[in-house]
């Protein structure tokens, strides 16, 4: 596997890249303390919605990963983002767990549990998904012409004990079943994702590496805007997965010591 080089700016996936569980990943506390040191600014990006930035800001930090709530971008401010852009004054179902309902409430959005007064459904990663809410979901879109919008893609998300069912098992129920599909999905791969990260970092999309386990997430997304994709085969793929799929990484690495930069100092222009 070829060695990638520095980069000036990194964006790093987390369940599965930085971390699986409440457990480090080999070498990443290292190598990104590493990265830093030579002058690469690094940010977080992550499709789960289940913790706020400042939650996983204080994970990472916990974990020896120092980081600022500011450093972390997820799918929950893309989804504000498109929300504000398209759908402004509008009413909302949330098929999700309470901290996306008030989130979306302290963005403005009036939140609702009447199928009959909902202008759209958001559907997220939400374990406590259950019957009731398919049903709101099914006769808000089917009944009352809501649109559908959802925060990721994710088939599943990983844990050390093989994963959970994530967004895109909830979104399948509802689309299946009332016959209409998401006009969008904000998380990795999508623009809106991409747009929120370029924001964050203030860096041209060439400058910037996307490392992460899920080439269909982590590596689409920086296909689409001309960032460095890095596949790290911690989480979700496999090699032979890597090998068969049609989205090809630009580096594909075993662990993240391989990002370790060299021993010259500096940043590369």
């Amino acid at each position: 596997m070829t060695v990638p080089p520095l980069f000036p700016a990194y964006a790093f996936d987390l369940d599965g890249t930085v971390y699986l569980g409440d457990d480090l990943l080999p070498g990443a506390a290292d190598t990104i303390a590493a990265l830093r040191a030579a002058g690469a600014r690094v940010v977080f990006i992550t499709n789960k919605p289940l913790h706020s930035a400042a939650e996983y800001a204080h994970k990472l930090t916990t974990l020896g990963i120092p980081t600022p709530a500011d450093d972390v971008v997820t799918a929950v401010d893309a989804l504000i983002d498109y929300l504000l852009t398209h759908h402004r004054g509008r009413r909302l179902l949330a098929i999700a767990e309470p901290l996306l309902a008030d989130e979306l409430a302290r963005a403005g959005f009036a939140v609702t549990d009447d199928p009959a007064e909902t202008d759209v459904v958001v559907v997220s990663f939400d374990r406590t998904f259950t019957y009731a809410k398919l049903l709101a979901a099914f006769r808000a879109v089917r009944e009352h012409g809501a649109a559908i919008v959802a925060t990721n893609p994710d088939p599943y998300c990983p844990t050390p004990d093989g994963g959970l069912p994530d967004c895109a098992a909830m979104l399948a129920a509802i689309e299946v079943s009332t016959g209409r599909q998401a006009e969008a999905i904000v998380g990795k791969p999508s623009a809106h994702m991409a747009r929120a990260l370029l924001d964050r970092l203030d860096v041209p999309a060439a400058d910037v590496a996307v490392v992460g386990d899920r080439l269909t997430t982590d590596v689409a997304m920086s296909r689409h805007i001309g960032a460095t994709g890095i596949l790290v085969l911690t989480g979700a793929t496999t090699a032979e997965a890597a090998e068969a799929s049609t989205i090809s990484a630009d580096y594909v690495v075993e662990t993240l010591n391989q990002l370790r930069p060299a021993t010259r100092p500096g940043v590369p222009t």
